[in-house]
């Protein structure tokens, strides 16, 4: 008989005889169930992975010899509105992601265990860090802090969800084995602006308590930059976050919290792409030597990502490249959350994958069943579609909801959905009046994030094809950035101003003053005289909306330059796997069955956007995209991703060789 088939499961192993203790920290190293225990783990976001897929990444993951699974949770979807809860079944447009109970179910049936990061803010590259955006219409809140506005909304959405992942945890059967409290709290210090809030920290460890957590709790951080100034030392355990060179946090560790388990919360297997920049990718060897230095220290380690995902629709989030509150260093995130990691966007195996296996395999004392590694999905490429019916600007603003205002408001504050603003998508200022020859548009302060500039339907901004685009007129770049409008008097024009939220920041301290999204750091001037009396379209894309909509058209030919929907359908007979290739196209979003599948953009490095089979139905699908500028003829289609730079393979036929 193989020995792999004598082997106990890993549950069999820490389970036998019944469970009495959980995840232990009080020595030098883990025990669980009072049995030593490294903790092998890696990251998964169910919200980043279609449903039906999320036990295909859970076995390979669990094929590649780690016990455990980590995912964060993301506030801002599971509360999309104040007081509006989805867990999966709430009829939000992502509550297909969202059945965290359900993910964590099948995490104990694939054998692993799990380490849940409920936040209340996860950075992850996610829109706003997972902060919900109607925090932002309290004028006077802190977020992150012990702010009594900013925890009574936090208490009452911990109040729902804690309850829901104390039935999972290991003590009570399931597979729960930690909790993270916040996350990376250290990197918030901010000299002269912002000192991390014990008092917040306390205030998220009564609470958890308080909804019956009884697993160990951790936070993470550098030790070697943040110290402990991101923890409670005693309460929680100290993890580590890191790159590289795992040595000095791990030494840093011993001496913060002597004889207590060393652990890397965050090794990070690759990294993300900002828009405009080139693709990330992490050499192998470098990767195979520093996760193989961290088994040898010895300590556990999660792996950060082991499978990236997608942030579908608009949830990307941004970083700040300098510490000013103006905005002016923005970096938006891409679409694909790939991350170079062990397996792709679309779960396909790397020589990472092949790597983990094998340093597990050799460094593992604790040898349990390991499932036979799944086989990798088959892709398609389909026939390019034409472009079939389009949907001019204007007919689309007349089938989208009108507000008034005598002021500029950025969406947060726009009086919808329940009075909780707008989280995503587009706004449009409008405004009619007479334009004299030569008039110079003045925005004041900075764009949130990008704007285009439509008289009487007609596009006056140029397109954004290239990275330098971003320095002209309608970037967040600029300030107080101006336009000329020509030569011609126009008496009674229709000035129409479309904005893009390209994603909120998720890193660090966040001045939320400053994520607000729109027009709004100053007022919208011509020839100097500010302009008021506004009609303000929000351009959400919400999928009933996207389905109601009507007056399709044919295409014109030539197109016309500007804002519009493009509209194909794509028959299917299996719906497997495929990438629309997007590198003909300019600027915009694809929406897949009423579903915002996420953007694209010619400045790259993103070129391509992952389909998902499980998003297509068998027969025919609808296709739209929202292009900023200047369509092309046809949607076509790609097994694999593209990059503006050229896309690092793998040595694939070597990954297939080594994976049987």
């Amino acid at each position: 008989m193989a020995l792999a088939n004598v082997l106990p499961t890993s549950y069999e192993h820490y389970t036998a005889g019944g469970i009495h203790v959980g995840l232990n920290a009080d020595k030098p190293y883990f025990t669980l169930n009072e049995r030593n225990i490294t903790i092998y783990s890696g990251a998964v976001h169910y919200f980043r992975v279609p449903k039906p897929y999320w036990r295909d990444r859970l076995r390979k993951l669990r094929a590649a010899g780690l016990n455990t699974v980590e995912t964060y949770v993301p506030w801002n979807l599971h509360e999309p509105q104040p007081g509006w809860f989805d867990f999966g079944q709430g009829g939000s447009d992502m509550q297909d992601l969202l059945a965290v109970e359900e993910f964590l179910k099948i995490a104990k049936e694939e054998d692993l265990f799990a380490i849940v990061r409920p936040g209340p803010f996860i950075c992850s590259e996610w829109e706003f860090g997972g902060l919900p955006s109607w925090l932002l219409r309290e004028k006077n809140i802190k977020v992150r802090t012990s702010d009594e506005i900013f925890m009574k909304y936090v208490t009452r959405y911990f109040n729902v969800l804690l309850p829901l992942l104390a039935l999972l945890q290991f003590t009570r059967g399931g597979p729960i084995i930690a909790f993270q409290v916040e996350n990376e709290y250290g990197s918030t210090s901010n000299p002269g602006k912002f000192i991390p809030d014990r008092n917040y920290l306390r205030q998220l460890h009564r609470i958890m308590t308080g909804n019956g957590l009884v697993e160990l709790l951790v936070t993470s951080d550098s030790p070697t930059l943040s110290g402990t100034s991101g923890t409670l030392p005693g309460v929680f355990l100290q993890t580590a976050n890191f790159g590289g060179n795992p040595k000095p946090d791990f030494d840093k560790l011993k001496e913060l919290q002597p004889n207590r388990p060393i652990m890397a919360m965050e090794f990070w297997t690759g990294w993300f792409d900002h828009w405009s920049e080139t693709h990330h990718t992490r050499g192998d060897e470098d990767f195979y030597n520093t996760y193989e230095l961290i088994l040898k220290y010895p300590a556990s380690v999660n792996m950060y990502m082991f499978h990236g995902g997608t942030s579908f629709g608009f949830m990307n989030g941004a970083n700040l490249e300098n510490s000013l509150s103006d905005n002016s260093g923005f970096q938006p995130d891409t679409t694909s959350y790939d991350y170079d990691s062990p397996l792709s966007e679309s779960g396909d195996y790397t020589l990472k994958y092949v790597m983990v296996k094998e340093l597990l395999e050799k460094y593992n004392p604790v040898k349990t069943r390991i499932p036979q590694t799944p086989h990798q999905a088959r892709k398609i490429s389909h026939e390019p579609q034409e472009i079939q019916s389009h949907l001019p600007f204007n007919a689309l603003l007349n089938l989208s909801p009108k507000l008034v205002s005598q002021q500029l408001v950025p969406m947060e504050n726009l009086p919808i959905n329940n009075m909780s603003g707008q989280s995503y998508g587009y706004i449009v200022y409008r405004k009619r009046l007479d334009i004299p020859a030569n008039s110079t548009l003045t925005i004041g302060g900075r764009i949130c994030d990008t704007l285009i500039v439509l008289i009487n339907g007609n596009m006056v901004t140029k397109p954004v094809s290239n990275v330098n685009d971003l320095n002209k007129f309608g970037s967040w770049r600029l300030k107080n950035s101006k336009l000329s409008l020509g030569t011609q008097n126009l008496v009674g024009a229709t000035l129409d101003l479309l904005v893009e939220n390209w994603g909120r920041v998720n890193f660090g301290y966040l001045d939320q003053f400053n994520q607000y999204k729109g027009l709004w750091q100053d007022g919208v001037y011509l020839n100097n005289k500010q302009l008021s009396d506004w009609e303000i379209f929000p351009l959400e894309f919400k999928r009933a909306w996207t389905r109601s909509l009507s007056g399709w058209k044919a295409p014109n030919k030539p197109p016309i330059a500007g804002p519009a929907l493009y509209k194909t359908r794509l028959f299917v007979n299996n719906t497997l796997d495929t990438y629309l290739d997007m590198s003909d196209w300019y600027k915009g979003i694809v929406i897949v069955n009423d579903f915002v599948l996420g953007r694209y953009s010619r400045i790259g490095p993103q070129q391509s956007l992952y389909l998902p089979g499980p998003f297509l139905q068998q027969g025919w699908n609808d296709i739209i995209v929202f292009e900023h500028y200047i369509p092309a003829k046809q949607i076509t289609f790609s097994i694999k991703p593209i990059y503006k730079t050229r896309f690092r393979n793998k040595a694939l036929q070597l990954v297939d060789h080594l994976l049987g």
